[in-house]
């Protein structure tokens, strides 16, 4: 859903620095605080130097019975973080990118991660690509003390305002109820998601959090009834 009127509240005058400035985690070791990141042409990273993550965010649950659930979800994609020390947030030339960052991970779910998620974080890939400069924020949204967000909210700005959204992403998947207090969840096939028009296709999401396993299938439209399945790739 859109905020703002679907509008950037970031100040495009505020682009000073390369860098990625990493929010806290908070007293429950969630990242509550979110991440804003100063990005240009040069963060573009190479997907092919990923690496398997270990990092178990908040109310992490392991994928079980075939039924893909949850990502670990990056607030700043990774192939946006190129040179970026997860450490210090610094641009170095030497660094691929952010990896298995705790400061950098939610539990999110393969829906919103796959379909949604990738769709905003393309345009801002795109718009340094073609050389701009651009503000990206991600914050993700609990209620309370619950360890798994409910959404998660993206916003972004070129310095020359070509590039401006600002939307509210429900941490929902499709064919499951979860549990945002810890994470765990039950199947229900009467939870069905609607699939935004402008959804990629899975085959267009290459990258994956679970290097263990190969991916098939994507998402009916326009409603989706129930989580992916996944194969074990040995």
């Amino acid at each position: 859903m859109y905020v703002n009127h679907g509008r950037s509240t970031l100040n495009p005058k505020s682009w000073q620095k390369n860098q990625v400035i990493y929010g806290q985690l908070d007293a429950q070791g969630r990242t509550s605080a979110g991440n804003t990141a100063f990005l240009q042409r040069r963060n573009h990273a190479d997907n092919s130097l990923r690496t398997d993550q270990s990092v178990q965010p908040t109310g992490w649950h392991h994928n079980i019975d075939g039924e893909l659930v949850y990502n670990r979800g990056h607030l700043i994609a990774y192939s946006l973080t190129a040179g970026i020390n997860p450490q210090t947030g610094q641009y170095s030339a030497s660094t691929v990118g952010d990896q298995d960052n705790p400061r950098n991970l939610f539990t999110e779910t393969d829906f919103v991660n796959q379909e949604i998620q990738t769709v905003y974080e393309t345009k801002v890939r795109h718009a340094i690509e073609h050389g701009k400069k651009v503000i990206y924020q991600a914050t993700p949204i609990f209620r309370g003390n619950e360890l798994v967000p409910r959404g998660i909210n993206l916003q972004a700005v070129s310095t020359d305002g070509q590039l401006n959204f600002n939307v509210y992403l429900q941490n929902v998947e499709p064919g499951v109820v979860i549990n945002y207090r810890d994470g765990s969840y039950y199947l229900d096939p009467t939870m069905a998601v609607p699939v935004p028009p402008d959804a990629e296709k899975a085959e267009d999401s290459k990258a994956n959090n679970e290097g263990q396993f190969r991916f098939y299938g994507h998402y009916p439209r326009p409603v989706a009834t129930a989580p992916r399945h996944y194969v074990r790739a040995w």
